[in-house]
């Protein structure tokens, strides 16, 4: 099996290291490091941004870039919350706690070096599991009936919907809105419009690029357009060789950075958890086994090893579900799962087999993206950080371009422009009632997949209900959700712990310190 394994390593490292697709995976790291440093932007906005350019590229050059910008955000992420305590996306939250007294203390260069290492090391790691554990995973998806792929499915959404940000309630609610938004259109089996409203131009469906561009492009900007302020900067003179920790710092993270990436690979597992679930529990955990945990929040080099680690390679490892089985773990991984099924290529069991070229190319891009990001890190940190300063109103209008000329190229129908707008503007409404949309996406996407099971498991079974219960492996997803929901509910039931309660409280002290 390693054998096996190294071999496909081999030939996916001769797709990777194609020139155009080396020029892909460089566009979108370095397109990833950028907006990861900007406040208001993000992977999934620009991911949402960049969908409409995948049309005219090849598949595999595509999925390398896409990918590229999703994991080199969590780069410039850091940047932002040791140098400036802004952090500028969830997942680098817990890194503010630490990172930025560490930079007052003026061991800033010393944070971002043991940041880079642990996203290394990390990312490795993530990249490891998924060569050996995706095609394990992929010899026992095929064992799958209609009954058990429509179970996981159900798991997929519900841990997406009650494990995300804010309300469970309300994960689920959003959850149900992509569901609904999925089935827009002709019905597949009997051609019978639903949901069109008689509009002619509705009867294909609702566009992912619509959806993701007036969701995580239009809402999330007109949310942040008022928000943001200028940014203090006399912390960021670091220079590269500030960037080199002392044998004492590095001795202290080590070991905190294996338990964060250990952390953050299960973590990954979990449909739904993501980095920014990986990166809490990895700060928790890692606080309450240490012999001074007074300390932490007061400049901890393990409080940044950690949760950087833990992030790295729970982003890399949430590739496995989304590649092997085509169940997205999270909204960012439903569009990449979105633009495979744009070319024409839907993500599941028969992937490896018949598409080698794009999942072990994606693999070993991997490497060489993080060995890119390495390298732009490491010298373009001033640069990183003098983005920043850029004021918010040349921004705003600039995406604003980029979303109605991303949006009607793909079909070129203004229709489609309008179509963004409005969703835009009750993606917009829903974020000032505190509804995250990002499980919408992964409703629609997995909604109509979630359907198509659902009748051919009714078909094969004649009706009957319990044939998901009736299969041992459907039966043992049925009795995950009902555990989730009921973890749900002791957890909303029981009085939170003081540790974890502390980090919330410290995380949006932080957060509103850097709003304000």
């Amino acid at each position: 099996m390693i054998s096996t394994a190294l071999t496909d390593l081999w030939y996916g490292f001769g797709v990777a290291l194609e020139p155009h697709n080396v020029m892909w995976c460089f566009i979108g790291v370095f397109v990833g490091n950028m907006v990861g440093v900007l406040p208001g932007m993000g992977p999934l906005a620009t991911i949402s941004i960049l969908l409409p350019l995948t049309f005219g590229i090849k598949p595999v050059g595509a999925i390398l870039m896409l990918a590229g910008v999703f994991y080199g955000a969590q780069y410039g992420g850091a940047i932002c919350s040791i140098l400036l305590n802004l952090p500028c996306h969830p997942p680098h939250a817990v890194t503010c706690l630490d990172g930025f007294p560490l930079t007052k203390k003026g061991r800033g260069g010393a944070a971002l070096g043991i940041t880079i290492i642990s996203s290394f090391v990390g990312a490795s790691w993530g990249i490891t599991e998924m060569i050996f554990l995706s095609p394990i995973l992929v010899v026992v998806a095929l064992k799958f009936g209609p009954a058990e792929i429509c179970s996981l499915m159900l798991l997929g959404l519900l841990a997406g919907s009650t494990l995300a940000r804010g309300s469970p309630l309300k994960g689920v609610a959003m959850t149900v809105c992509g569901l609904l938004i999925g089935i827009v259109g002709s019905d597949i089996e009997t051609g019978t419009p639903r949901f069109t409203f008689g509009i002619p131009n509705l009867f294909d469906g609702v566009e992912i690029v619509a959806l993701a561009l007036g969701l995580f492009g239009i809402a999330e900007f007109m949310k942040s357009v008022n928000q943001l302020s200028e940014v203090d900067t006399k912390y960021t003179n670091v220079k590269l060789k500030d960037l080199r920790p002392t044998r004492e710092e590095f001795r202290r993270a080590l070991p905190a950075m294996f338990r964060g990436t250990l952390i953050g690979s299960l973590c990954a597992l979990i449909p739904g958890t993501g980095p920014t679930i990986a990166s809490f529990v990895s700060y928790a955990t890692e606080k309450k086994i240490s012999k001074t945990p007074e300390l932490f929040g007061t400049g901890m080099i393990e409080g940044v090893a950690c949760p950087e680690a833990s992030t790295h390679s729970s982003v890399q490892g949430d590739f496995i579900p989304t590649m092997s089985l085509g169940i997205p773990g999270d909204a960012v991984m439903a569009l990449i799962l979105g633009a495979l099924m744009i070319q024409g290529i839907v993500p599941g069991p028969q992937l490896i087999s018949e598409h080698p070229d794009i999942f072990w190319g994606l693999i070993a891009s991997f490497w060489i993206g993080n060995i890119i990001l390495v390298v732009l890190n490491v010298p373009m940190i001033g640069l990183w950080v003098k983005l920043l300063t850029i004021p918010y109103k040349y921004l705003y209008p600039s995406a604003m371009f980029f979303v109605c000329i991303g949006v009607y190229s793909t079909n070129n129908d203004m229709f489609q422009v309008g179509e963004v707008v409005i969703i835009g503007i009750v993606g917009y409404i829903l974020l000032l009632l505190d509804f995250h949309p990002a499980p919408v996406l992964l409703g629609f996407v997995l909604g109509p997949r979630f359907e198509e099971n659902f009748r051919r498991a009714m078909l094969i079974s004649r009706g009957d209900i319990l044939v998901f219960i009736k299969h041992p492996i459907s039966a043992v997803f049925i009795f995950m959700c009902v555990l989730l929901i009921v973890m749900q509910i002791y957890v909303r039931l029981r009085p939170p712990k003081v540790l974890a309660t502390n980090i919330v409280l410290a995380t949006d002290r932080k957060a509103s310190e850097a709003a304000e």
